[in-house]
């Protein structure tokens, strides 16, 4: 069968479970109502075959400032077919003229670099049991009056404007942060996901920081499943595994700019790699 004869049509509520059922097939452990954030700030496609969900991709906008492409399925028994290829053209279409990220798989690779994208990093992936972990000194549960700091905080690290996420993150997760100077100078998230709760993104001055806020939620979270996204670069990897959380895994970061966009200077801010969708 050839992809032509393949409906690729808006990704709708209804298609949810549908999704999740082509998560689990690629050993993603996404619940319905991580589909279903992901799904609020994002506009999708899914692909089908006689009623039956064997695609998806969603695009994730960011203003104007970029989007990210999250999660490109294939259902395993439609690979090879230029599939993938087709969901990714009309992900494209989405973004318009928006710089791009993603998060690819090895298998995912050639596709992505045919389509002008190049690789930044490396994402790894921990999780594991929290332990016994004393409460850092220095770290506070942010309060409503913090979000905007903490906004301002993500723009500068991420390099892009996520206040819908944020404001999402706000009412489903909690938020802790480091306070200096009269200010904010650092924030971490945790929020329920898949087999228990993700920590990320998370902003800080430094790695001893990111460290503190990490472990402001790992200590009010004993004996919980709870997993943290990182990069290669930013060195957290080695002191997350001495603490109980085993690298499992991970992907290539890569970026896709639009035609005539100029990078933003780097950000002097410590940022960890949680796309926080997935």
């Amino acid at each position: 069968m050839q992809t032509r004869q393949i409906e690729i049509a808006a990704f709708r509520p209804h298609h949810l479970g549908a999704a999740v059922a082509l998560a689990r097939q690629a050993g993603w452990p996404h619940r319905v109502e991580d589909w279903q954030m992901a799904l609020a700030l994002s506009e999708g496609m899914v692909a089908i075959e006689d009623d039956r969900v064997v695609g998806t991709v969603l695009v994730t906008p960011y203003k104007q400032d970029c989007a990210t492409i999250n999660m490109v399925i294939v259902d395993e028994t439609m690979r090879g077919r230029g599939l993938g290829r087709s969901l990714m053209d009309a992900a494209l279409q989405i973004a318009g003229d928006r710089p791009l990220r993603l998060v690819a798989t090895t298998a995912g690779l050639p596709l992505y670099q045919k389509l002008g994208f190049h690789e930044t990093g490396t994402v790894l992936q921990h999780q594991g049991l929290a332990g016994e972990f004393p409460a850092p000194a220095g770290t506070d549960v942010a309060i409503a009056d913090d979000l905007p700091a903490i906004m301002a905080l993500d723009r500068l690290a991420f390099g892009a404007d996520r206040e819908n996420l944020l404001s999402y993150l706000a009412k489903v997760g909690e938020f802790a942060v480091i306070r200096r100077g009269g200010g904010v100078s650092g924030f971490a998230c945790l929020r329920a996901f898949g087999r228990g709760e993700v920590i990320g993104p998370v902003v800080a001055a430094d790695i001893e920081d990111a460290r503190k806020l990490i472990e402001h939620h790992i200590a009010r979270r004993p004996g919980r499943f709870l997993r943290v996204d990182t990069t290669a670069a930013a060195g957290l990897s080695p002191w997350l595994a001495e603490h109980g959380f085993a690298h499992v895994g991970g992907g290539i970061a890569m970026k896709k700019p639009s035609v005539g966009y100029a990078a933003a200077p780097a950000a002097t801010t410590f940022a960890l790699a949680s796309q926080a969708l997935g």
